[in-house]
């Protein structure tokens, strides 16, 4: 079995795949790097075999039919034999000290009395063109240097949410509660990190930045413009997020709270490019939304509209609308809309 498994969702990734893989098989034998091709048009395919012909015991090559990210990163998990599962997008990359630092912990704990389910680290915001590059750390959220449980973790701050990009999960983890993402659908690293966290019992945090978010593109699905084009598959994440789990059950309230934070600052996102977008239209799917959230679930309805984000997003006019300007910072700090 291996330490760790790596999943690279690549859709026509020729011009950044290789930056990509090269950066991930300085874990050696330890790792197994998966780079699910889902149905690329360009060079992808032939870039993904020639890696597994040259690493034959760490790359695999898997090709499918295009399902969109939600499906390639399914894939991975199905075809994952490591202990841990990771996500690296196709145009991300690692840091090898930091990758290295990580890989002797898991392979430290993998050894202990004590199962580790999530290693939570940084990652770095590598813009285009931005002179200072942002680090999201969670030094001040959670215990640094040993294991921890959902009771030790201190205030999560609106903004210093776990994101795909922070996040390595137990593989059988993964498995045991079910997790299966849409098919054709962008934004789904939201219900990949979100539906797992109640099964999750032991954590570790190391403060290095271990990940490197690729970010700035205009074509990018986290471009403002891109998102509001795609605002219907925003609001289907969103409703999902709240349909698959059933955060009133929630015992651990550290972990309740947590959920129910993260799932506001998805509503907000949700609202907010409605809002910025201006026409009638997404405005109709704006209010849409909260009319489905009230006749689904009422008390959590009541829940998001009491938060600060909640009230910003629902005033009425253009003072309303201004005020909402507050949560959309909010919401940029945390997606990083170019």
């Amino acid at each position: 079995m291996k330490l760790l498994s790596v999943a690279i969702p690549s859709y026509n990734s020729q011009d950044y795949l290789e930056n990509c893989v090269d950066s991930l098989l300085g874990g050696g034998e330890d790792v197994e790097i998966l780079i699910v091709d889902d149905g690329s048009k360009d060079a992808t395919p032939e870039i993904a075999d020639r890696y597994e012909k040259k690493y034959p015991t760490i790359v695999r090559a898997i090709h499918q039919e295009n399902g969109g990210h939600g499906a390639a990163v399914n894939t991975g998990i199905d075809n994952a034999t490591g202990l841990y599962f990771k996500v690296v997008d196709s145009d991300d990359w690692v840091d090898h000290d930091s990758y290295l630092q990580i890989l002797d912990k898991l392979r430290e704990l993998a050894g202990g009395k004590n199962t580790l389910d999530m290693m939570i680290s940084n990652f770095v915001y590598e813009k285009q063109g931005a002179r200072h590059k942002k680090v999201m750390k969670y030094n001040m959220e959670f215990p640094k240097d040993e294991l921890f449980g959902w009771e030790d973790v201190r205030m999560v701050r609106k903004g210093k949410y776990i994101l795909m990009h922070s996040v390595i999960y137990r593989t059988q983890l993964l498995r045991e509660c079910g997790l299966e993402l849409p098919r054709h659908t962008f934004y789904v690293d939201n219900i990949f990190v979100f539906n797992p966290l109640p099964y999750v019992k032991t954590m570790y945090y190391m403060d290095v930045d271990f990940y490197r978010y690729f970010i700035g593109r205009e074509d990018q699905s986290v471009n403002e413009k891109v998102m509001i084009s795609r605002i219907d598959q925003q609001i289907k994440v969103n409703k999902l997020m709240i349909e698959q789990v059933d955060l009133w059950k929630i015992s651990n309230k550290k972990l309740r709270k947590y959920m129910f934070n993260y799932l506001e600052i998805i509503t907000v996102i949700s609202t907010v490019l409605c809002l910025r977008s201006g026409t009638e239209e997404n405005l109709l799917k704006k209010r849409e939304l909260w009319t489905w959230i009230k006749n689904k679930d009422l008390r959590l309805f009541h829940h998001l509209r009491r938060g600060i984000l909640g009230q910003s997003m629902n005033l009425p006019g253009k003072q309303g609308r201004k005020i909402s300007i507050t949560a959309y910072k909010i919401a940029q700090k945390i997606v990083g809309f170019n």
